[in-house]
């Protein structure tokens, strides 16, 4: 099976579960302890929150602050444009910022959120036979 599993430095275990479970997300207790939760997206994605402590265990490397410096960011597909809009309400509610305004385009709609400790996040919805059809692909 393959799987991938996203491990992310957070300040705040508890903050961070909050904000993942108002996204949508659920929580996987096979992978969370006392340093980390696990948090499932779908079977095969999973958001590990680790305290900055634990995620730095194996590494000789300083985490980056993603508030401050450029990541690579992840982008949640949803079934539908007001799906998007009921994330990122859920998603301030429960700490999250939206750092640019939303892009509409004929085929899509996204908008980004950044979690409690600055990861993005675009949730999206895209109409896949209109993208097919307005490109020819």
């Amino acid at each position: 099976m393959k799987q991938i599993f996203i491990n992310l430095p957070v300040d705040n275990l508890e903050a961070s579960q909050q904000f993942y479970l108002a996204l949508g997300f659920a929580l996987n207790p096979l992978f969370t302890g006392e340093s980390q939760v696990s948090m499932t997206w779908a079977e095969s994605i999973q958001v590990m929150l680790q305290t900055r402590t634990f995620s730095n265990t194996h590494l000789s490397k300083s985490p980056i602050d993603p508030r401050k410096s450029q990541i690579p960011t992840c982008t949640l597909p949803v079934e539908n444009q007001a799906r998007v809009d009921e994330m990122l309400a859920q998603g301030i509610q429960a700490g999250g910022i939206e750092p640019t305004p939303p892009v509409q385009e004929e085929f899509m709609y996204v908008r980004s959120i950044e979690d409690p400790d600055g990861y993005l996040w675009g949730i999206m919805y895209l109409d896949v036979d209109r993208f097919k059809s307005i490109t020819g692909k």
